[in-house]
């Protein structure tokens, strides 16, 4: 996974969300996992009725990461809409603490990869 040097924001309005997903699964693995973090589970299923899933999910500490792609598309794309809140606030009633990262925010791996950490071993800074 390389950084963009210019313009993060226009260089990954193409992406798709399992491009920018790739970026995270490498970025933990390559920095996380081998420090010894807990592997995660990738579109974990958390509710039992609906098909809701997270795209990558911790469950034992109830922790999931949500790689928001399509945020410029016209109106948000599909993470603005109602759907995805009640998502988001079913999971909130279960206990799952939900970390959201954009393909912008991906450009800077090491913080998001420490910041998943920190969620996952309790500690806040």
């Amino acid at each position: 996974m390389s950084k963009r040097k210019s313009g993060p924001a226009k260089k990954r309005m193409g992406e798709t969300a399992s491009e920018l997903e790739g970026d995270f699964r490498i970025a933990w693995l390559t920095m996380a996992q081998q420090e010894g973090a807990p592997a995660f589970e990738a579109q974990y299923r958390f509710h039992p009725e609906r098909a809701w899933a997270f795209d990558f999910a911790w469950p034992a500490q109830r922790v999931a990461v949500e790689i928001d792609g399509g945020q410029w598309q016209a109106h948000g794309g599909r993470h603005a809409r109602d759907t995805d809140k009640e998502k988001l606030n079913q999971a909130a009633v279960r206990g799952w603490r939900v970390l959201h990262y954009s393909g912008t925010m991906l450009n800077n791996p090491e913080r998001v990869v420490a910041e998943v950490r920190r969620a996952l071993e309790g500690t806040y800074v």
